[in-house]
């Protein structure tokens, strides 16, 4: 194997992630709960406002970790 065909499929596997990562992010904002969770910080003041989504960051990370673990296997 030459070092070009290692680097395209290093490619084609980036591609094919963020392309995955993109229809997540797309179908991520159809779902009603999602950013609106007990715990997630929401602060407005006049014109100013700040958002944190803490506890929907801390599920979707226990989420992932799980996925992962499970297909690295």
């Amino acid at each position: 194997m030459t070092p070009f065909s290692e680097f395209a499929k290093i490619l084609i596997t980036l591609g094919v992630v963020f392309i995955f990562l993109g229809l997540l992010l797309f179908a991520a904002g159809k779902l009603p709960f999602l950013g609106r969770l007990p715990g997630d910080i929401y602060i407005k003041k006049g014109n100013f406002s700040f958002y944190f989504p803490l506890v929907t960051s801390i599920i979707l990370s226990i989420i992932l970790t799980i996925l992962l673990n499970i297909f690295r296997r």
